[in-house]
């Protein structure tokens, strides 16, 4: 599993026009799914999401996590995550989840992070999103669950 953190004053999600999901202060995560991710790698995204100490305390330091400042995560499927353009023009996404599985990975994802007790709202699966944000810091962050199991 990738994912894509980025701290956001505020972020939205559209298609076809009509916004499905929106968050003001939180955390955009922008997630690939591979064939291989499960419960396992669900259950260590959302509590690395959860706790990632991104938003800044008192003294003006990156100590405390989006469920200490009250605020949302929008959830994004994104295979793209999973492009491999090592060789050729175009990149090849055979590392990526397919439809039914991947979806149900996402959507356990979305629902472990508010199972920890933060607000998730999501886009839709495999739909065509447009996806804004107002990026706060910049704060970016690269997680990829191989480089931990």
């Amino acid at each position: 599993m990738r994912a894509v953190v980025q701290r956001v004053a505020s972020a939205s999600v559209e298609v076809d026009g009509a916004t499905v999901a929106n968050i003001e202060r939180g955390l955009l995560v922008l997630v690939g799914i591979a064939p291989s991710d499960g419960e396992s790698q669900s259950g260590w995204l959302a509590e690395k999401v959860t706790s990632l100490r991104v938003f800044n305390d008192d003294e003006g330091k990156m100590n405390r996590s989006v469920e200490e400042v009250g605020g949302r995560v929008l959830l994004v499927s994104q295979f793209t995550l999973y492009g491999d353009a090592r060789k050729g023009r175009r990149p090849s996404f055979v590392h990526a989840a397919r439809g039914p599985e991947a979806e149900a990975v996402y959507l356990g994802v979305a629902e472990r992070i508010r199972g920890l007790g933060v607000p998730c709202e999501t886009g839709v699966f495999g739909a065509m999103m447009q996806v804004s944000l107002v990026n706060d810091g910049p704060v970016t962050i690269l997680l990829d669950s191989d480089k931990t199991f």
